[in-house]
C-alpha cells in the first residue's frame, strides 16, 4: 500500500519548506495563469472559428440549393402553377429549414408558394424581391411579423428569418421573376444549442454569441442579451477580419476571456459579416490556479513544523519519479511516442502516473474516434459512397495535384441519373428503393476500373470521375450497359436504366466545379434524346 504523499510531506517539511512553498505559490501561480489564459483563449478562439465556419457553410449550402433550383426548366419556362407549387413543397419537405419558398412574376406578385402562403400577394417592396432582380441576394436575420401569423410555430414571439432569393431568367435572357425563400433562423439556434450542450458536458462554463454586422446586435446568445447591442474591442477586431482571443470587460462589468471569429463566407458565398464570440468568466477560467496557490500555501504551513533537513532528502526521492513523469509528458508534447512510467510506493505519485496513463489512452481513443467521425461525414450513410462533402474534398485534392500532373492530363466527369427509379419506389416501396441504390453503388464501384472516383450526390444521382479523359466514352457506355442488367430486389426482378451526361476537364472548362455543372447539362440533353444513353457536353 502506497504512502500518502501529503502525509509524508506534512510530517517532514519545516520552516524552510514553508518559505519555499510561498515562493513557489507566487511563481507557479503567475506562470500558470499566463499558460492557462493562453490555453483557454486558444480554445475559445477555435470554438468561435468552428461555429462561424458552420454558420457560413450552412448558408452557402442553402444559397447554392436555391441557385440550382432556380435553373430548373419547369420554373423558367412557364410550367403549370400547380406543378411549380409541388416542386416548392418538395423542396421545403426535403429541407425543413426553408419555412417559405415562393415564385413571383416580373412585377413581384407571388404566383406559386409553399402551402399557398402569400400566393397572389405582392412582395415587390421587399428586399427579397428588389435585391434579387439582377443577382442572387442573401439578407441578414430579421423578424417577419406577417409570416409569423401565417406559419404555425410555438410561442408568441415573431419568427426570425434569413432571406435567400435569385432571379429567374428565361431561355431568351428576359427577367421573369424571382425565386424567393425565407430560411428559418432556428437552425442557427440548434447549432448553438448543440455547442452549448457540449461545453456544459465538459463543464467549461462558456457562452456563445452571434453578433450581426448591423449595429452589432446580438442575434444568438443568452435570452436576456438577444437583440441588444454590444460594443466590444473583440467585435471590432473580428470585423477587421482577425480571429483570436482577449481578456476584456463586458457591459455587465465582469471580465471575460473572449474568443472571436468573423464569418467571412464560404467559397462563392460572401457571408453576412456575423461575428461569433465565445466567452468564459475570468473567475471561472482561473479558478484552478487560485486553488493551486491556496493548496501550496496550506501545504507549506502544515509541513513547516518538522524535519527540515530530512525533508530535503525525501523531497529529492519524491521528485525523481515526478521528474521522469514530466520528462515523458514533455516527450509526448513534442510528438514522440513514449509510455508514462508506472510507479508504486507514494500513493499520490501512483495516482498521478495512473491518471496520466489513462488520459493518454483516452486521448488515443478519442483521436481514433475523431478519424472515424470525419470518415462518416464524408460518406453517404446509405451506400457508403463519398457524398457531396467527400466530393468537394476529392476535387480539392485534384486541384492541389494539378501542378504535378503531366501535360495533357485530363478527367472525364460522368453525371448519371437512374431511369425508372421513381417507379420502383412507388410500386415496391422506399425500402426497396434504398436496396436498389445500394445495388447500383455496388455495381459502379465493382464494375469500373480502379482509377475512378464514384460518389452519390443525392437521390438517384451519382457522379463518376474517370482519371483518363480518353476513357470517358467507354466508361459511360459500360455504366449504361451495367445498369440495364436486371436487379433482384426482395426476390423480384427489377429493371431500370440510366442516362449519363459527360463533360471533360480541362477541355470543356478549366473550373472543376463548372465541369460538373456542364456534365449535369449534358445529362438533361441525354434524357431529352430518350434516356438509356450517354451524351457529351457540346459547346455552343
Amino acid at each position: 500500500m502506497g504512502i500518502n504523499l501529503r502525509t509524508c510531506f506534512s510530517v517532514l517539511f519545516a520552516v524552510l519548506i514553508f518559505v519555499q512553498s510561498a515562493l513557489l505559490s507566487s511563481t507557479i501561480g503567475g506562470r500558470s495563469t499566463d499558460t492557462l489564459k493562453r490555453k483557454i483563449g486558444s480554445s475559445l478562439d477555435q470554438t468561435a472559428f468552428e461555429l462561424a465556419d458552420k454558420l457560413d457553410h450552412y448558408m452557402w449550402s442553402r444559397a447554392s440549393e436555391i441557385e440550382v433550383f432556380s435553373k430548373l426548366k419547369v420554373l423558367r419556362e412557364g410550367a403549370d402553377l400547380k406543378e411549380k407549387r409541388m416542386l416548392l413543397d418538395q423542396l421545403k419537405s426535403n429541407i425543413p429549414s426553408f419555412t417559405w419558398v415562393g415564385i413571383t412574376d416580373e412585377k413581384g406578385n407571388v404566383t406559386a408558394s409553399t402551402d399557398g402562403i402569400l400566393t397572389g400577394k405582392s412582395i415587390a417592396e421587399r428586399p427579397v424581391f428588389q435585391e434579387a432582380q439582377e443577382h442572387a441576394f442573401v439578407g441578414d436575420v430579421h423578424d417577419a411579423v406577417l409570416l409569423s401569423k401565417l406559419l404555425p410555430h410555438p410561442g408568441n414571439e415573431p419568427l426570425q428569418f434569413v432571406d435567400i432569393s435569385v432571379p429567374i431568367v428565361g431561355s431568351d435572357g428576359v427577367f421573369e421573376g424571382v425565386l424567393a425563400s425565407h430560411l428559418s433562423w432556428e437552425w442557427a439556434s440548434e447549432v448553438k444549442e448543440s455547442l452549448n450542450n457540449t461545453l456544459q458536458k465538459e463543464d467549461k462554463g462558456q457562452e456563445v454569441f452571434v453578433v450581426s454586422a448591423r449595429d452589432n446586435t446580438v442575434l444568438l446568445g443568452p435570452k436576456h442579451m438577444v437583440g441588444k447591442q454590444l460594443k466590444l474591442k473583440s467585435i471590432r477586431s473580428a470585423q477587421k477580419g482577425k480571429d483570436g482571443w482577449m481578456l476584456e470587460e463586458w457591459p455587465d462589468g465582469e471580465k471575460y476571456l473572449t474568443g472571436y471569429a468573423y464569418g467571412n463566407g464560404y467559397k462563392d458565398y460572401p457571408g453576412l459579416g456575423w461575428t461569433v464570440l465565445v466567452r468564459e468568466s475570468e473567475a471561472s477560467a482561473f479558478a484552478p490556479v487560485n486553488e493551486l496557490e491556496r493548496y501550496i500555501l496550506i501545504f507549506g504551513a502544515l509541513s513547516a513544523a518538522v524535519f527540515a533537513i530530512l525533508g530535503w532528502f525525501l523531497a529529492g526521492i519524491v521528485a525523481k519519479p515526478l521528474h521522469r513523469i514530466s520528462l515523458a509528458a514533455n516527450q509526448l508534447l513534442s510528438g514522440k511516442r513514449v509510455e508514462i512510467p508506472k510507479y508504486r510506493g507514494f500513493k499520490d505519485v501512483e495516482i498521478l502516473s495512473s491518471s496520466l496513463r489513462n488520459l493518454l489512452g483516452n486521448l488515443t481513443k478519442t483521436e481514433t474516434e475523431l478519424g472515424h467521425m470525419a470518415n462518416l461525414a464524408h460518406h453517404d450513410k446509405l451506400t457508403g459512397l463519398p457524398n457531396r462533402i467527400g466530393l468537394d474534398f476529392y476535387i480539392s485534392q485534384i486541384t492541389e495535384q494539378t501542378d504535378s500532373k503531366p501535360a495533357g492530363a485530363s478527367y472525364a466527369f460522368l453525371y448519371l441519373d437512374l431511369d425508372g427509379f421513381k417507379q420502383v419506389n412507388d410500386t415496391l416501396g422506399h425500402h426497396a428503393g434504398d436496396v436498389l441504390l445500394q445495388e447500383v453503388a455496388g455495381r459502379l464501384t465493382e464494375g469500373l476500373e480502379e482509377d475512378v472516383f464514384v460518389s452519390r450526390l443525392g437521390g438517384d444521382e451519382f457522379l463518376v470521375i474517370v482519371h483518363d479523359g480518353s476513357k470517358g466514352k467507354a466508361a459511360a457506355g459500360h455504366i449504361v450497359e451495367m445498369l440495364q442488367e436486371p436487379f433482384m430486389i426482395e426476390k423480384q426482378e427489377v429493371r431500370i436504366g440510366c442516362s449519363v451526361g459527360v463533360a471533360l476537364w480541362p477541355a470543356d472548362d478549366p473550373d472543376l466545379f463548372k465541369v460538373i455543372r456542364l456534365a449535369d447539362q449534358a445529362l438533361y440533353a441525354a434524357k431529352r434524346e430518350g434516356k438509356g444513353r450517354f451524351f457529351f457536353y457540346k459547346k455552343d
